[in-house]
């Protein structure tokens, strides 16, 4: 195993990173989509299909992973995606002050803003998985995703908190101002953070682990190895990848468990408007009760499966399995409570349902980075970017389909509660299969030609 040079300070680094992304995305994905929903009263598939348009951006994930993998630094990457995703979110909020004066001109503003900000998030993001596959010691990979994950929803609690309080009331210029000040604090922040973290280019040639590595004893299979470990072209690499089973297994969990996951993200803030009569500042601190209750959930997972006082309570794969069964039932206690009226509170609802959102989904984060070095050599990026790619897909899907079947229902039965409970029990029903799927994935078997060695310590689940 080769050796690396990030230890937890810049796994720190890298979360805060990751903290700064996620500032600038929730603001898109949460408030500025309940400010075109309901403030300009344009239909839920336009902030639907813009978000999805972010995501399908993010099909290039692989490919940069791929790039990461064959050689080269990955700060600029990482530094360049944040100053992309930066400007996408402020003409973003740009785009929405234009939208009330001139509608289309700011739509046809916020598609540029979308594409802008699904560049910059596959850029960055792709960049600081791959600086955690490559450069962090295999035996803390687990605890790193779940480390740098938790400062990602921190970013989020703190934005929604904070741009809750300062964005009541509500003014188009006060959105601008406050998605400028959040880009430059981003970017202030990822500077800082990413560096010297990779050393100078320099140092980049000469890496212990490159080092270390080239004065090994040579021997013919380890030789066919690295020869087969470079592939000759990206689609020769992506082949490999989803030929060997548990990563094409793992890509099809991500993708339906992040479909059912994503289709809530849309439609949680314009159903609390509409249904409960929430105020923006009131529905983006309802988004922060989700994102807390997912910090809680991950935490909570974190701790369990990390052992306290040399015990473990469950495995990832269970926890994996019983955060999809608990988001199934608290999706369905929305649907109650769209259906029957406020019988149940909301923000304890929306609170659990991100405890069962968490579980899952550090649990699904700890697998992913286990299964990376699961299969071929050198590929690591070109797997989480292949992971990447779906979730980017699941959620670019499932954000246009919520938001637009609630549309239709809305339509159609001319209530609203009904409606959106309609697309809340679709979401459940997807999260039961994805723990079906969850079940079925072998944690043990590892797919590896035979002139690769299989990889050294494994992590136990």
């Amino acid at each position: 195993m080769e050796n690396t040079s990030l230890g937890w300070s810049g796994i720190l680094r890298i979360g805060l990173v990751q903290a700064a992304l996620g500032a600038i995305v929730v603001l898109t994905t949460s408030t500025m989509n309940r400010l075109m929903v309901v403030e300009l009263a344009l239909p839920a598939a336009v902030p639907g299909a813009l978000v999805g348009l972010h995501y399908a951006m993010q099909i290039l994930r692989p490919r940069l992973g791929f790039g990461s993998d064959v050689g080269g630094r990955r700060t600029p990457w990482i530094i360049g995606g944040m100053g992309i995703l930066a400007i996408g979110g402020i003409v973003a909020a740009l785009a929405i002050a234009l939208m009330g004066s001139f509608r289309y001109a700011g739509i046809a503003v916020a598609v540029l803003a979308f594409i802008l900000i699904g560049i910059g998030v596959g850029a960055a993001g792709t960049s600081l998985l791959v600086l955690l596959a490559k450069r962090v010691d295999e035996r803390k990979r687990p605890a790193a995703a779940t480390v740098v994950w938790l400062m990602m929803i921190c970013g989020f609690v703190l934005t929604t908190i904070i741009v809750g309080a300062c964005l009541d009331p509500y003014s188009p210029a006060r959105l601008v101002t406050i998605s400028a000040i959040v880009g430059a604090v981003a970017m202030i922040i990822t500077l800082l953070a990413v560096r010297n973290i990779e050393g100078s280019a320099k140092q980049s040639a000469n890496d212990p682990a490159q080092l270390t590595a080239s004065h090994r004893p040579s021997t013919p299979a380890r030789e066919q190895s690295a020869v087969e470990a470079k592939p000759a072209s990206f689609m020769t690499a992506l082949a490999e990848v989803w030929a060997e089973p548990k990563s094409r297994r793992f890509t099809i969990f991500v993708f339906v468990s992040m479909l059912a996951y994503s289709a809530q993200d849309l439609i949680l803030e314009p159903f609390a408007g509409a249904v409960f009569g929430f105020t923006p500042g009131q529905s983006t601190r309802l988004s922060s009760a989700l994102h807390g209750g997912a910090l809680v959930g991950m935490v909570m997972v974190a701790l369990a499966c990390s052992g306290i006082r040399g015990r473990r309570f469950g495995s990832l794969p269970g926890w994996t399995i019983g955060g999809c069964v608990a988001s199934a039932l608290a999706l369905l206690g929305l649907v109650a409570v769209g259906t029957a009226g406020p019988i149940l509170p909301l923000k304890p609802l929306v609170f659990a349902l991100g405890i069962a959102n968490g579980s899952f989904a550090v649990a699904a984060i700890g697998s992913m980075m286990s299964f990376a070095s699961s299969g071929r050599e050198s590929r690591e990026g070109v797997r989480m970017g292949m992971w990447g790619a779906a979730q980017a897909l699941a959620f670019g899907i499932g954000g246009f389909l919520g938001a637009a079947a609630s549309d239709l229902a809305r339509h159609f039965l001319g209530v609203d509660g009904p409606a959106y409970a309609i697309v809340f029990a679709a979401e459940s029903a997807m999260f039961l299969l994805a723990a079906v799927l969850a079940s079925r994935l072998d944690q043990n078997r590892v797919s590896v030609p035979a002139v690769i060695p299989a990889p050294l310590g494994q992590p136990a689940t």
